[in-house]
């Protein structure tokens, strides 16, 4: 939990965990189906983290930004966001959390603005309730932090996609989140744009500390994010973690022109069960499927998986 008495010296102290969940499960039904769209997921990300998600259409990532939104209740599991437990929430908790807790930038844009405001005003909109000279203050600082400051006056029709979304940007950071999700912020942005709003999200990180939870198709915008968790069928299958450093010969050069080696570790998940997701190039590899017997050996501190034969 966010706030968790110290039992031996009686204090409250905070959690480094802005997300935990915990076997997580979503079920969807109809009057003639069921359809499980996460199936006991396990993941926690850090306070301050910036991280991407994963997956391939229907493999639950949009399930679970929806449900970290608040804009969708888990089925079973836990799930707690900046210490709070969204499976206890009521209706008035969830109005509450979405005002004070999260922000949202969508990738249609019209979920986001209005396009007959300007970009100033777009941003003062969720301040609605608070004083005329506040809100403006607030939303020209925001416009500036993503770069916008000298188009606050103009209307959406006469920004660029790009523009737009970094106004989308402004307006979700606009009641102070600590936890920023975006849902294919870049997809309908070409590369060079792209790049220039991954490059905001990570100032935004930086500079204001707040969590940002970013779920992407875009593996090249993926590539640029230091930790990259993929889901699969529901649930966390591999994580990717980066490390960025910078050779001595280009670090002599200067920081501002050095280019950085990339290198990485393409990591499993384990569950809070002991179940593996394999990657689907091993499975393929091994010409397994589900359903079918493997044989697990352990030698010398390594696992071993054969494709079991009678």
């Amino acid at each position: 939990m966010l706030l968790d008495t110290a039992k031996t010296q009686g204090i409250k102290t905070i959690s480094d965990d802005m997300i935990r969940s915990e076997n997580l499960v979503k079920i969807y039904k109809t009057d003639d189906i069921e359809v499980v769209a996460l199936q006991g997921l396990d993941l926690t990300v850090k306070r301050g983290e910036i991280m991407a998600i994963v997956g391939n259409s229907g493999s639950g990532k949009s399930t679970l930004l929806n449900m970290l939104g608040g804009l969708d209740k888990p089925s079973a599991g836990n799930l707690f966001v900046d210490g709070k437990d969204l499976l206890k929430f009521t209706d008035k908790d969830f109005i509450e959390y979405k005002r004070s807790t999260v922000g949202f930038v969508w990738q249609n844009n019209a979920r986001n603005l209005i396009p007959y405001l300007t970009a100033v005003q777009n941003v003062e909109l969720p301040m609605i309730l608070g004083r005329s000279k506040e809100r403006r203050e607030r939303a020209l600082e925001l416009l500036d932090m993503v770069g916008l400051s000298d188009r606050q006056n103009s209307r959406l029709d006469q920004m660029s996609g790009g523009e737009q979304q970094r106004v989308a940007i402004a307006i979700a950071l606009a009641n102070r989140p600590r936890l920023l999700l975006a849902d294919e912020p870049t997809g309908s942005v070409d590369t060079k744009t792209a790049d220039m709003i991954l490059d905001v999200f990570k100032e935004l990180n930086s500079k204001m500390g707040v969590t940002i939870v970013i779920v992407t198709h875009d593996r090249n915008l993926a590539k640029k994010i230091d930790r990259v968790v993929s889901i699969s069928d529901g649930r966390t299958s591999t994580e990717i973690l980066r490390r960025r450093s910078y050779s001595d010969e280009l670090r002599s050069i200067g920081d501002t022109l050095a280019v950085e080696e990339d290198s990485h570790d393409e990591v499993l998940v384990l569950d809070r069960v002991g179940r593996l997701q394999l990657p689907k190039e091993y499975i393929d590899t091994l010409g397994i499927k589900g359903g079918d017997r493997v044989k697990v050996e352990l030698d010398d501190n390594k696992i071993s998986i054969f494709k079991y034969e009678q």
